[in-house]
């Protein structure tokens, strides 16, 4: 005797499909079976006359049921215009049932012409008053099911699938500028293998001809605690740092590295936010402003420690960063200038 089969017909390729959470879950069933959509799109076939939709629909179920190898109980389809496949599959085996998820009100779609918009509201109710077991996400679906005299299982969403890192440990870091040699992959690397909660906003040009052959910053570049934003402007990264908790340096030690003062850390530091930075000797000229860290554990605990500074910045810190202004800083070369009566 056949087994009894369940046939999911997916509008979408599982993994682009929006309720595929719950498609996996009823795919755990042994009797549930899923259905790719066909070569002509389910859109297109709506589209077309009738004779030549239903001619089409009738090709198409013969060769779900030759691939099936069951006893054909149920069929699901989740989009009004797949209901000309469902019923020529019923047609074929009028033992079957039909279901019908809905998640959104298709027929009054945005990108529907008026025509469209008909055909699906036909399209609909004569799936609607077929099914024999109509599902819909929310309470205002359910709602017009009831008001057109026929009955739906308020189902919801389920989103299983979507990362959920826990909130209450996550420590937001930002890095802006430069993405290419200057920058210690191989830190970066350890560390966020190290700290499973860090986030890590990368916001900057991204050199990847200068790193092409780093396994470190292919890993990186890999990695879903690293997000990489691409270069921003001023006000966008102003609001990138206001995100993050901690600013961080993510440079070599090298030479060149060494003796540099980045900007980034002036930048960070006027919205409140320290640097963390390795030991390079350049950074201590704004002790004020900057941690260094020996190795990546120590790049680790001091991420861990500005922890949640994101909605308590440091005050202080802020009114030191706001008071290095052009005209404070140069005022050596003011001095010189008066010297040479220049100004």
């Amino acid at each position: 005797m056949p087994d009894p089969r369940a046939l999911l017909l997916l509008p979408r390729p599982l993994e682009g499909f929006i309720l595929a959470d719950q498609a996996r879950d009823l795919l755990r069933a042994d009797g549930v079976v899923a259905a790719d959509p066909p070569r002509v799109p389910y859109g297109a076939v709506a589209r077309l006359p009738r004779p030549l939709r239903d001619r089409l629909a009738r090709g198409t179920a013969r060769r779900l049921l030759r691939a099936l190898q069951g006893d054909l109980r149920a069929v699901a389809i989740f989009h009004p215009v797949q209901w000309p496949l469902a019923s020529a599959l019923l047609t074929m085996r009028p033992q079957a049932e039909l279901w019908y998820g809905r998640w959104d009100r298709y027929e009054v779609a945005y990108d529907a012409s008026a025509s469209m918009r008909a055909r699906l509201a036909q399209l609909h109710e004569q799936a609607a008053s077929r099914s024999a077991l109509t599902f819909v996400v929310s309470g205002k679906l359910a709602e017009l099911e009831v008001q057109a005299g026929r009955e739906a299982q308020l189902v919801g969403l389920a989103a299983d699938s979507f990362p959920a890192p826990d909130p209450g440990s996550a420590v937001v870091a930002v890095s802006l500028g430069h993405l290419g040699w200057r920058t210690d992959w191989a830190l970066l690397r350890a560390v966020a293998e190290r700290m499973p909660e860090l986030v890590l906003l990368l916001v900057g040009a991204r050199h990847d001809d200068e790193c092409k052959d780093d396994a470190d910053f292919r890993w990186c570049r890999a990695a879903p605690n690293l997000v990489w934003l691409g270069r921003r402007d001023d006000e966008e990264a102003a609001r990138l740092i206001l995100c993050s908790d901690v600013g961080i340096l993510p440079f070599r030690v090298e030479p060149f590295n060494d003796a540099a003062l980045p900007y980034r850390i002036l930048k960070y530091a006027r919205l409140g936010r320290r640097t963390i930075a390795p030991e390079l000797a350049g950074v201590h000229t704004w002790d004020r402003a900057v941690t260094t860290a020996a190795d990546a554990d120590g790049f680790v605990a001091a991420l861990r420690a500005q922890g949640g500074a994101r909605v308590r910045p440091d005050a202080q810190l802020r009114a030191w960063a706001l008071e290095q202004t052009a005209e404070k800083v140069n005022a050596p070369l003011w001095e010189r200038l008066r010297a040479l009566g220049l100004a």
